[in-house]
């Protein structure tokens, strides 16, 4: 057998335990598979003192987490997290001293996947992350190694847990988003401060990761149209069951004509669809193959056992000699992503307006949305309550959200329109 792998963690929480766990418990059977020990030598963690789910008290323990770059570890695996600081301190370090890397971090790729690529490339080294995009589901090498011999039409997934989890038990307790996610908070299933899950900026981090692996461009999280779930009521998914959906928050890119098209958002999915099914935490993926057909990917996007699968398959990797470039192309060949016009793309959507009970209403915002070439294929109007605000809900024909938002504009400047408009994209699911 050949000599030891030797590893180095930063970030012994929930990931960082399992993975000291998972090697612990079936260390023989791994080296099977990688054909070599994976052999532990140095961790490093904000507190020494604080209770783990592993014992760590035969690694060497390192105070300062980019000083892992200076031990005799032949890979370093990064789960702190964060674009910036320490963690892509630790990850630079480490593959400028010729040490091969396994991250979890999605936002650090995000926003800096395509450099680090090349530094790893330059040198020889991995850059593996099976871990960032969606927990334990294998999206990562299914987009970069299984699904390329026709390429890639469109991902389209449900990347956050919490969301999910959120949108789930609102429909189930027809209770408010603000009520839900507060016991979701007290579960453990969202952050103290819940901004980037909530606010779709996770799922935006996750998404600039599949559309690099995708479609061969770098990581790109400015051209991207991002929107969470705060404003999703128990009206909305009510009104979605009657229309035949459910709310999910959905990141999709797809490529249109030379473009790429990138968007978070909530969208409404077709009851019986693959996404449709998905509830509470888990995440799912579609991606379309083309000529392959669309393969649909469905599992635990986050905690212990899912996340730490997924870094222990990029370890063995490594000890296997897998070094392939991280996009799965030469990180010098990663074009820059040109974006799709946002008018280029379309699809039917679902409006919810609050308005004052006055003749003439559903005229007016009728007329508005023909100015702009939006024409209705259903809608729901309950019974009007004089002197009551009342929801009047449509969902139109194939559109653009270009010409929807600014219909909608025109909309909510009405004096008989009592809050802003809201609009939904209908997905096939």
């Amino acid at each position: 057998m050949k000599e030891p792998l030797r590893i180095a963690i930063a970030g012994i929480g929930t990931v960082g335990g399992g993975v000291l766990k998972a090697l612990h418990a079936r260390g023989g059977e791994l080296a099977e598979r990688a054909e070599r020990n994976l052999e532990i030598v140095a961790v490093s963690a904000r507190d020494k003192q604080k209770p783990r789910a592993g014992d760590i008290s035969g690694f060497s323990w390192v105070a300062d987490p980019v000083d892992l770059a200076k031990t005799n570890a032949d890979v370093v695996v990064e789960l702190i997290g964060g674009e910036e600081g320490v963690a892509r301190e630790l990850v630079e370090a480490s593959l400028l001293a010729g040490k091969h890397v396994v991250t979890a971090n999605k936002a650090l790729l995000a926003h800096h996947g395509a450099r680090l690529a090349k530094m790893a490339e330059d040198r020889g080294l991995a850059l593996k992350f099976e871990a960032a995009a969606a927990g334990g589901i294998p999206i990562v090498k299914a987009l970069r190694e299984s699904l390329i011999a026709h390429g890639i039409v469109s991902v389209t997934g449900i990347l956050n847990g919490t969301c999910n989890y959120i949108l789930t038990n609102m429909e189930k307790t027809e209770r408010s988003f603000a009520e839900v996610l507060k016991e979701a908070q007290e579960l453990g299933y969202a952050e103290a401060d819940p901004t980037l899950d909530v606010g779709g900026g996770d799922t935006a981090h996750k998404l600039a990761i599949l559309s690099s692996l995708a479609f061969g461009t770098q990581p790109d999280l400015e051209n991207m149209y991002v929107e969470g779930i705060e404003k999703i009521t128990p009206d909305d998914i009510s009104y979605a069951r009657e229309f035949g959906h459910r709310i999910k928050l959905l990141g999709v890119t797809r490529r249109i004509g030379n473009g790429i098209y990138q968007r978070v958002q909530p969208a409404m999915v077709r009851l019986g669809s693959p996404l449709a099914d998905v509830d509470g935490p888990f995440n799912a993926v579609v991606a379309d193959a083309g000529a392959a057909g669309p393969f649909v990917f469905e599992g635990r996007g986050a905690g212990e056992g899912p996340t730490a699968s997924a870094v222990i398959a990029d370890i063995v990797d490594i000890a296997l000699g897998s070094f392939e470039p991280a996009f799965g192309k030469p990180a010098h060949t990663l074009a820059p992503l040109v974006p799709a016009p946002l008018e280029a793309a379309s699809s039917a959507y679902y409006l919810r307006f609050e308005v004052l009970d006055a003749p003439g209403v559903l005229a007016e915002i009728s007329g508005h949305l023909a100015q702009f070439n939006i024409s209705i294929g259903s809608m729901i109007q309950r019974a009007w309550a004089p002197r009551e605000p009342v929801a009047v809900v449509m969902v139109t024909h194939d559109t653009t959200q270009v010409a929807v938002s600014a219909a909608l504009k025109v909309i909510a400047a009405s004096d008989k329109v009592l809050a802003p408009p809201i609009m939904i994209p209908m997905e096939a699911g």
